[in-house]
């Protein structure tokens, strides 16, 4: 009676060493990521300062808002994101993230929405339609929003206006951005790192393809002009290294 009475205590044992392992080893730290802004090797400023592109072309930016969603690190299921950010270059909010503790070596996030999100019509937090971001039910949201002047435009009153969206067919906006760390980065249980991610408005006018203000000064709808635009977006984003 005495024998039959250890195997269930031992078995109950081992579960309660087992689960006490498990949270040992579950421990999470928290990473900090900063937006930071330039153009032409400086700091963008809004409205008051003037910038040339890479066709000599001068402007100015009153406005640059986009979304950054499914944040990766290391490509890890359980470093994992699932909010949706709306970053303001009018704005210095840093987004926090709690994340497994351990080694990483890469970022990986996407510059937009979802197809599943742009198709659930307009929504609240960082997707409110207040947010200037929502197009209509039909193209979803926009998902990176520059707008200024430029002598160069042939718009009126010189505006320019570039809103990068759509996610249906060979037009789609999304885009994976993989950035590597200069160095890696150890997130200890309870710890706090982190990381300035830097967007250099010049990459947007020319990387992959030209964007000449000249010729589209408006891009306002999903399209291959936008799509195109996309793909320069991807090269605007790099990791400032740690001073």
């Amino acid at each position: 009676m005495n024998r039959r009475r250890v195997i269930p205590l031992t078995f109950f044992l081992c579960l309660l060493f087992i689960g006490n392992n498990a949270v040992a080893q579950a421990g999470h730290g928290k990473l900090l990521i900063s937006f930071q802004h330039i153009a032409n090797g400086k700091p963008l400023v809004l409205r008051d300062s003037s910038y040339t592109n890479a066709f000599n072309e001068n402007y100015q930016v009153t406005r640059l808002k986009y979304y950054i969603s499914n944040i990766h690190m290391d490509g890890r299921s359980e470093a994992v994101n699932k909010q949706v950010f709306l970053i303001d270059a009018s704005a210095t909010d840093t987004l926090s993230l709690e994340l497994p503790e351990g080694t990483y070596q890469t970022l990986s996030f996407t510059l937009g929405v979802d197809s599943l999100l742009n198709c659930s019509g307009a929504q609240d937090g960082a997707l409110d339609p207040l947010n200037g971001m929502f197009w209509t039910w039909n193209t979803g949201y926009i998902f990176f929003k520059l707008e200024g002047y430029s002598s160069s435009s042939t718009a009126d009153l010189n505006r320019i206006e570039q809103h990068i969206g759509g996610y249906r067919g060979p037009y789609k906006a999304q885009r994976v951005i993989t950035l590597r760390l200069d160095k890696p980065l150890s997130l200890a249980q309870n710890g706090v790192q982190q990381l300035d991610v830097q967007l250099n408005l010049d990459k947007y006018w020319l990387s992959v393809h030209p964007v000449k203000l000249a010729e589209n000064p408006l891009v306002m709808i999903p399209g291959a002009l936008a799509s195109r635009a996309a793909d320069n977006a991807v090269a605007m984003f790099s990791i400032k290294p740690a001073q």
